[in-house]
């Protein structure tokens, strides 16, 4: 793209809210989530369409925006006028972006990231003023990760979204289970692949299973390990629990304030590495602490 994007937050915890009860959209922000995501997709059935739109497009134009939290639409696949004419609705300015289900491949993006052009346009926005939250939810999309995440660079928030029963595990056809060994290597090539194309914020999920928040802990944290930044979340229950696996603990968050105080001394002494803590430290090791202290 010819155009240079604001900067994108890091999002930890992203909530789903059905597009059908947009009224708990306060108890959403108050769940401490990073970001919300009005549904207007798998949580909709076909008769309520156009009152789940009125009602979302109307919660946009009301929501004001807010720093560190981010507001986004799912709308329904860009397959044809009608889901493009939704795409206009609810693109105000309120809006951070826009979630796409049911990509295929990355002319879906490219498409999409047309159209938001156009929205921009209109609402006289900033090009790159809408993010871009594509779910590969084909195997064809999951093997074009890297082209899907250097089609638009809107996109700075993608990765395997796999969970049990859904449109992944159908497409790859895994048998899901609550450890997520079956798609450990599908997470990890989709993450490497969004990471060398650019995108900075890799997100996953599912957890769906309401009330086992230690299954979601252990799902979340190896998540974590991999090196997504955040997860999607379809309760509010969920939200403190993804918080707390995608943040710095403080024990971390200490080390890393000692290991550049040492490293620091080491550097105005004229040392290029130092033993620390009994680990061999270089500026590779304080770069990473650096990181670690600006995300918090």
């Amino acid at each position: 793209m010819s155009y240079s994007p604001p900067p994108r937050p890091r999002l930890r915890s992203l909530l789903f809210v059905p597009g059908t009860r947009t009224d708990l959209l306060p108890k959403a922000v108050a769940s401490g989530a990073d970001a919300v995501i009005l549904d207007l997709e798998d949580a909709v059935p076909a008769a309520g369409s156009r009152s789940a739109l009125e009602q979302v497009t109307h919660a946009v134009e009301q929501f004001t925006t807010r720093d560190h939290f981010a507001l986004f639409v799912r709308v329904k696949p860009l397959d044809g006028w009608e889901a493009a004419e939704t795409l206009r609705a609810v693109a105000g300015p309120g809006l951070s972006g826009i979630m796409l289900p049911k990509v295929t491949g990355p002319d879906d993006i490219r498409f999409a990231d047309e159209l938001l052009s156009w929205c921009e346009q209109e609402r006289g926005l900033r090009e790159g003023h809408f993010a871009l939250v594509p779910l590969l939810e084909s195997a064809s999309a999951l093997h074009a990760a890297h082209a899907c995440a250097t089609a638009s660079s809107r996109v700075a928030y993608a990765g395997a979204v796999t969970g049990a029963g859904g449109d992944v595990e159908r497409a790859v056809g895994y048998r899901w289970s609550p450890e997520g060994a079956e798609t450990h290597a599908l997470r990890s090539r989709v993450l490497l692949d969004v990471r060398a194309a650019g995108a900075p914020h890799p997100v996953a999920g599912l957890w769906t299973r309401m009330g086992d928040l230690e299954g979601l802990r252990a799902f979340a944290a190896d998540n974590r390990a991999l090196g997504y930044t955040g997860m999607l979340a379809i309760h509010p229950s969920h939200v403190p629990v993804i918080n707390e696996a995608f943040a710095a603990t403080p024990e971390e968050l200490a080390r890393a304030r000692r290991l550049l105080d040492v490293f620091d001394q080491a550097r105005r002494d004229g040392a290029g590495a130092v033993d620390f803590e009994g680990d061999m430290v270089d500026e590779a090791m304080a770069e990473t602490a650096r990181q670690l202290l600006e995300q918090g």
